[in-house]
């Protein structure tokens, strides 16, 4: 049934092709926002003298908030009208900008950069949701959601150029001051160009567990916290580790304690019977674990072993970009288009991810040339956006639109926050181990014959020569294990689409067999000519 456009709520000034760009406009902005901009993070840790750990919980807070809002987008979509929640989402992206760069005040920057994730996410929301029908008439969510991580996805990466490019001319700050005239922008278009429209009749915020989105943010946060300090505070082996995990397990007991017993809690336990959900929400978890190689090994190979400029680096985020591009439009092209298995667009997917650990584990020396790795990091964004949009149409598949919206929460709590923080957790503490061993190994080559050559600089030989190459192999070695783990990863899908038969025979009772071998005994008895090998013998005489 194909629904008619219309877009009222905008002044009758405003032309009406023009009136859907404008939200993609606005769209494009709330993505581009976010609590600290970690294009800039080393000038950020000497400029605020704060720790590369505390600045990335900037990130995963920021995350966390849009995660956790997911369930209450409707409510205030019904509360509020279209007006109000776009100026209040612009002029809440807006004053976060401008605080966060001057708080010191570790909790109070992580509430900011939590705030500003839910007014990202509600104003980015607010305008995709209105013009849902202008991309597809018939709701096709195979049309939707590939075309919606173009705008998620894209912005991710132009916000990192823009940081890049800001910082290379400016203070890093600047582009916190860029994005607060974006929203000023936006807010001025909406004060004269929108007007309030709602488009039913207004629903209170009735029956809303406030309490239970405080608890499940504070168990996100919680666990974001856990695996972005734990290498920093060597894990288990410290006391505020081992008392953070004992408050993890306390909220959470809590969290299901009051999801089972409330009439409505805010993730009701319903939502988590529903048939592949948690298969979903595991393989979007083990993505996201193998993708933050990105974030460690990526980062740390670019600094450490090559030392590139954030000018030089940044350029290969035009390649993600394209890849980005080209996965979104392939996913739209195999679902819409085509109609093909969304299972084999996933193994497409896994299998680009594949290629890109495989590409990068073949292609990583020091004696590369930075376009050697546009190749790679494109295979990189075409996984990611195949992989993403393909999710969220997989999980739109499988829930009804009553619990869709509190899976859409689980899901980005493990897409956006424990996946890729558990993942980086992992890469850094496979380095801690690895680095030590290799130099071990390696520093033998050190020795007397070493030393006889004049002249000999031990410093410069250390910071040039033998710690970027002890990096090298030890990145090289964990892109290797993630690389084995994916394979693995997509061999197991491909056995799972193997044409085998899917419903095996039963297996007879105890019974059945006794009788079968009963009457086969019979058989021999009554019959003994046919006892021997199964063929009758010849006639007598």
């Amino acid at each position: 049934m194909t629904s008619t456009f219309s877009m009222p709520m905008f002044r009758p000034f405003v032309p009406s092709k023009l009136r859907p760009w404008v939200y993609v406009f606005f769209a494009f902005t709330f993505q581009l926002s976010g609590g600290m901009y970690l294009g800039a993070l080393n000038q950020m840790v000497g400029g605020m003298a704060l720790m590369r750990e505390d600045l990335l919980m900037c990130l995963y807070a920021n995350l966390a908030g849009m995660a956790i809002y997911f369930p209450l987008l409707f409510r205030m979509k019904f509360r509020f009208t279209n007006k109000t929640l776009l100026a209040a989402s612009a002029l809440g992206v807006a004053a976060c900008n401008l605080l966060a760069p001057h708080i010191r005040f570790l909790p109070l920057l992580w509430l900011v950069c939590f705030v500003e994730g839910i007014c990202k996410i509600q104003g980015t929301f607010e305008c995709m949701s209105n013009i849902q029908l202008w991309m597809t008439p018939q709701r096709d969510f195979t049309v939707f959601f590939p075309l919606l991580h173009i705008v998620i996805l894209g912005s991710m990466q132009l916000s990192d150029l823009l940081m890049t490019y800001l910082l290379h001319h400016y203070h890093w700050t600047y582009m916190h001051l860029f994005i607060a005239a974006l929203m000023l922008a936006d807010l001025l278009v909406i004060a004269t160009c929108t007007r309030h429209f709602r488009a039913m009749k207004k629903f209170p915020l009735f029956g809303i567990d406030w309490l239970g989105a405080v608890l499940w943010a504070a168990l996100l946060l919680q666990v974001a916290y856990l695996f972005d300090y734990g290498d920093w505070l060597d894990w288990w082996d410290s006391p505020a580790v081992r008392r953070l995990t004992l408050s993890i397990a306390a909220t959470l007991a809590i969290c299901l304690w009051r999801m089972s017993t409330i009439r409505h809690p805010y993730l009701e336990p319903r939502m988590w019977t529903y048939r592949h959900l948690l298969p979903v929400l595991l393989l979007i978890t083990l993505v996201e674990a193998i993708l933050a190689s990105e974030r460690v090994l990526e980062e740390t190979f670019y600094e450490e072993v090559m030392h590139y400029a954030e000018t030089v680096s940044v350029q290969l985020d035009w390649s993600v970009l394209a890849g980005i591009l080209a996965g979104c439009m392939f996913a739209y092209w195999w679902m819409h288009v085509r109609r093909f298995n969304y299972l084999r667009l996933l193994i497409v997917g896994i299998a680009a991810l594949a290629a890109y650990l495989v590409l990068f584990y073949f292609t990583l020396s020091a004696d590369l040339h930075l376009s050697q790795l546009f190749l790679p990091v494109a295979c990189r964004g075409f996984a990611y956006a195949v992989l993403s949009a393909t999710f969220m149409t997989c999980l739109e598949e499988i829930m009804t639109f009553q619990h869709f919206f509190q899976a859409l929460s689980v899901f980005n709590m493990l897409h956006m926050v424990v996946g890729g923080v558990a993942g980086s957790a992992l890469y850094t503490r496979g380095l801690a181990c690895l680095v030590p061993d290799n130099m071990a190994r390696y520093g033998q080559g050190i020795d007397s014959v070493v030393f006889s050559r004049a002249p000999f600089d031990l410093g410069e030989f250390l910071e040039t020569a033998f710690v970027p190459s002890v990096m090298e192999v030890s990145i090289k070695q964990l892109y290797g294990w993630a690389a084995y783990a994916c394979i693995l990863l997509l061999l197991l899908f491909l056995l799972y689409d193997a044409p085998v038969q899917r419903e095996l025979k039963r297996i007879p009772q105890w019974k059945d067999v006794a009788r079968q071998v009963k009457n086969s005994f019979w058989r021999t008895w009554h019959h003994p000519a046919e006892a021997n090998d199964g063929r009758p013998s010849p006639p007598q005489g």
